[in-house]
């Protein structure tokens, strides 16, 4: 077993998720880290390139969104998946959850679907396309049971570009810090708007680390109006 199966295997018992998980998925787990740590060498992958770090900062942060949603058998989309968190993560922690990566930059979506392949999983689907188009096509729009981000964008842009995909009684999920209720006081309006219910924010903790991290929660409660997503100039320089 390896260093980092080592540690992402105690962590999920620390955290109470080692019933919430699959089996394997302390394993594949280290899997994709090695693989994300190999590719990062050549691809911008992630600034974090201690074992140690992506066992706790990627692998254990994206697991404690088991402790708030149910993902067993749902659909999740990952806006801005970058090298795959949450949604990959999520994926191999609950192999029922059907999965949609959805990224601008292909090289990266490659890599993700080839490492899907090679570590077994199924139902996972990557889409090269920015969130404010795909989020007007009728084919992804409101389709989705969740919506997950781990972006730097505040929650007002974040909001515009993946309450979109929710289907009304679905929620989006925020990955932030300590910034969070903040940011969700100047999301309030928005998030009116674009069909959704604040249900909270969340403060979670990954084992040995001092970082303060909150999961904010929106439900979908009614469809987003048609005019939104807006066109990206739009979202940037004049947020909701």
């Amino acid at each position: 077993m390896s260093a980092m199966e080592q540690l992402i295997r105690a962590g999920l018992e620390e955290m109470g998720l080692s019933s919430k998980a699959a089996p394997d998925a302390p394993a594949l787990l280290a899997e994709y880290g090695r693989r994300l740590l190999e590719k990062n060498r050549v691809m911008n992958l992630t600034a974090i390139t201690a074992p140690e770090e992506v066992a706790a900062l990627h692998m254990l942060d994206c697991a404690a969104l088991l402790n708030f949603a149910d993902l067993d058998g749902k659909t999740l989309i990952d806006v801005g998946t970058g090298a795959g968190f949450p949604g990959l993560a999520l994926k191999i922690l609950v192999p029922s959850l059907s999965v949609t990566l959805l990224d601008g930059l292909n090289k990266r979506l490659d890599w993700l679907a080839e490492t899907a392949e090679a570590l077994g999983l199924d139902r996972v689907t990557t889409l090269h396309a920015r969130a404010e188009d795909a989020g007007r096509g009728l084919a992804l729009r409101e389709a989705f049971d969740f919506a997950a981000a781990r972006a730097v964008a505040g929650l007002p842009v974040l909001c515009e570009l993946c309450l979109p995909f929710v289907k009304v009684g679905g929620k989006f999920l925020a990955m932030k810090g300590p910034e969070a209720d903040a940011e969700l006081e100047e999301a309030r309006e928005a998030i009116a708007l674009l069909g959704g219910l604040p249900a909270g924010v969340y403060p979670y903790s990954i084992p040995g680390r001092s970082e303060q991290r909150r999961l904010v929660i929106v439900e979908k409660t009614a469809p987003t109006p048609e005019r939104y997503p807006r066109r990206w100039a739009k979202i940037q320089n004049h947020p909701l």
